[in-house]
Formats: structure tokens, sequence, C-alpha cells
């Protein structure tokens, strides 16, 4: 049974020291190759994703941060004492102008009218009264009355009339005042939460207000821009309005278009910046009051230029540069010049002209000369080796041979294998234990069998 198990031990440190050489001699037989035909690193070309350099017209942006104002804001307010008799309008609801929100007790203000009115009618019954007796004077002469008389009767008839005009006067204040008692919308808008409630007497003095309305179509938006941007906008403002973009906080979402309206006149000395209003219709009710947001506004189209995706131009010490792929799937550094870039494209002034492949990704093992395997980022590059996959096919031929060579030898020796795994089972269970005399190990069987 020793024999046997040193055979066994044998044929196992034969296959696997087989293994081991033939995936050595593989690998290096693929490394030379590797080494003779590629200039990309180990194993084959490097897999890149390349894009082509295209002609665009790019719009130019100058982009601040804002809020939302309402075009117009009022709170409305009583102008005159008394019972609110009826709320007219629903919390948030639109209104137009002239629309009914509010009444106010009228009487006592309707009474007011009431005694100016007749005390016009008074005056202008006395005035005419005053009228026929300076008539009457007249047709008499000086032989009945003195013309002291007669005068006074004129001076009395132009205070009369003055007073009548007094009158007229009072009565268009009754009715102003009267007209208070019925409180309207100023102009079209949207009203807000209600601040007083039907049955409340309220005053003119009173601060709160009966409720705030606001027009939100349209609406402004005030937003900031440095200064060092302010001589492109007034160029640009000189040949008529600048269209402006609404965006949402992370600039990803457009949420109106409208106009530039005016730059404001001064700068902010403290953050040198200056103030500009733009105007948006709002017809999806997209900008709402106290809102912040981001304004982009367009001041010029750069016309027919070379564009480049921004992920391609990459910074070295000695500057700007892309990976341009050839035709013979090699890459080769080039210094650019980059005139505008953004997080989407870049304006490429030299260096690159259109229809020139640029690689985007894939830069960790790239140099000049290297060759690559190019993809467009939706399909793997074909025929691209990677180090992986050649150390795990290495290492799979490497496990079945020694997989083979280990059963082989197990049959010859006829001895069982346990399949997955390096122990080997022996064919029944031994005790070894030292002799009386202490001269090595027996196997003592422990089955019903004699063992040799």
């Amino acid at each position: 049974m020793r024999i046997l198990r040193s055979i066994f031990t044998l044929l196992v440190i034969g296959a696997i020291g087989g293994g081991v050489y033939y995936v050595m001699h593989d690998g290096s037989e693929n490394a030379g190759s590797a080494r003779h035909g590629q200039h990309g690193g180990f194993g084959g070309p490097v897999a890149v994703i390349a894009k082509d350099a295209q002609t665009a017209d790019v719009p130019v942006y100058f982009e601040g941060v804002g809020s939302v104002q309402a075009l117009n804001t009022a709170t409305i307010r009583a102008q005159v004492n008394g019972v609110l008799l009826s709320v007219n309008f629903k919390e948030g609801q639109d209104v137009k102008r002239g629309d009914v929100l509010a009444k106010i007790d009228p009487v006592t203000y309707q009474a007011a009218l009431d005694q100016a009115v007749a005390k016009k009618a008074l005056d202008e019954a006395l005035l005419a009264n005053t009228k026929r007796d300076l008539v009457r004077y007249e047709k008499v002469g000086t032989l009945a009355v003195s013309q002291q008389q007669i005068d006074t009767q004129k001076a009395l008839i132009a205070q009369q009339q003055a007073q009548i005009k007094s009158d007229a006067a009072a009565i268009e204040n009754a009715k102003a005042i009267l007209g208070y008692t019925t409180i309207v919308a100023p102009f079209d808008g949207r009203t807000g939460i209600r601040l007083v409630d039907e049955g409340n007497l309220v005053h003119a003095g009173d601060t709160g207000g009966i409720v705030v309305i606001t027009q939100v179509q349209p609406i402004s938006v005030l937003f900031t821009l440095p200064q060092q941007d302010l001589p492109v906008l007034t160029q640009a403002i000189a040949n008529g309005k600048l269209s402006a973009q609404a965006l949402s906080t992370d600039s990803q979402t457009e949420l109106d278009a409208g106009t530039l309206e005016v730059i404001d006149n001064k700068v902010d000395q403290q953050t040198g910046t200056i103030r500009l209003k733009a105007n948006f219709p709002n017809d999806k009710r997209q900008l709402w009051p106290g809102q912040f947001v981001n304004v982009r506004v367009l001041v010029n189209t750069l016309k027919n230029v070379v564009v480049a995706p921004t992920e391609a131009v990459q910074r070295g010490p000695d500057g700007t540069f892309v990976y341009v792929v050839g035709s013979d799937n090699t890459v080769s550094v080039r210094e650019i010049k980059v005139a505008r870039q953004d997080e989407k494209q870049a304006v490429i002034a030299e260096g690159v002209t259109p229809g020139e492949k640029l690689v985007t990704s894939g830069f960790g093992r790239l140099k000049d000369g290297a060759r690559v395997s190019v993809s467009d980022g939706k399909t793997p590059p074909p025929g691209a080796n990677t180090p992986t996959a050649h150390r795990r096919s290495g290492a799979d031929k490497a496990a079945r041979l020694a997989d083979e060579n280990q059963q082989a030898s197990a049959t010859a020796a006829n001895i069982p294998l346990v399949t997955g795994s390096n122990a080997v089972s022996r064919p029944t269970s031994y005790d070894a234990k030292p002799d009386r005399k202490g001269h090595g190990l027996h196997n003592h069987h422990k089955g019903n069998g004699t063992s040799p």
C-alpha cells in the first residue's frame, strides 16, 4: 500500500507540473505575439469610445441666478370703516380687473350722499329765486329800487352758484366714499389666502388688508450677471431685444421662454454684479413669485464652428489636447485651442477638422501611437482582448489539464478520486498507530477484508 501511495503522489505532482508548464508556454507565446503585433498594451488593442468632430452653429449664453417676481402686486385694504358684509372671492382664484372682491356695510355712507344731494337741491332752489328777484329789480329800474340793491342781488346769485358747485363736489366725494364700500380687483391676477373673514369690522388704517393679489401672467424675473459681461450685453441689446430662458435650479429643465426687458443703470459695487429683468408669458404657470430660477440669455450665435464632445478634451502640462483616431486604428496626440466649452460640447478653434474621430473614453492605457479598438459606446469593440480575459483563459486551461492528468493517474492506480477537491480519498479508513516497539506506523484496517 505504501508503494501505491508513493506512485500516486508522483503522478499528481507530474500532472500539476505539466499543466503549469503548458500555461506558461502558451502565455509567453501570446505575450510575444502581442508585443510584435500590437502597440496598445497587454493582450491587444485598447478598447476606446470615439465620436466624430462636427460642424455646427453654437449659441452663446450668459447664465445667472435670479428670483421670480410678480409683474404687479397689490394688498387689498379697506378705505373706509365698516362691517365686512361679504367676501366675494375664493382663495387662489383668478380674478379680472373690476371683479368685486368684498363689500362693506354702506348705510352711513349712502346717507351722507343723500344729504349732499338734498343740500345741492336746496341751494339750486335758492339760486333760482334770487335770479327771478334780479329780473324784477332790473325791470323797474332805479325808480323803485336802488342801484345798490341790484348789485347786491347780483353778488348773491354768484354766491349761490359757488355754493351749488361746492354741493356738487360734496356729492362726488360722498359717491367716492360710498364706492369704497365695494372693493374690486385693480388688475388681472390671482388671489392669495384670505386675511379677514366675513362679519369683521374693518378700518381704513388696517395694515394686514383683506387679501393680496399678484399678477402672474405675464411675470418677471430679476437676476444678476458679472459686470464683465456688461460690454457684450449692451452691444447685443443695441441690436434688439435678447431672448431669455427661465431654467430650473439644476439648469436641466426649461420653465419658460421670454425676453430681456431692462439692464439696471448701476453696478453693485459690493458684489460686482449688474441686475437685469426679464419678462415671461408664464402660460403654463411654471413660474411663481418668490421662486428661485436660473436665467439664460442668448447674446450671440457662432456660425459653422468645429465642435467636439467635452469629454474628448484633455488637459496636460503642455496645454489642451485630444486623442485623434487614424485610419489605421492608431491614436495620435494633438494639441488644440478651445474657444468655448460647456458641459456638453467644446468649440475647437484650432487643431481638429470636422469628421475626425476623437477618443472620449478609455484614456487609461492610451499613448501616442497606441493601437485601439473603436466603439460607439453602445456595442463592445470588435476583437478587443484584455489582460483579464487572457489570465482567465490560462487559468481555465491549467485547471482543466490538471484535472485530466489527476483523473488519469487515479484511474491507473485504481484509486477513487473525489471530484471538486484537491484531496484524494482513501479506499478505506485507517488508524495510524505506533507499534509496541516504536518502529514506524502500522495501518489497521477497520473493514472485514485484509490489507496487504
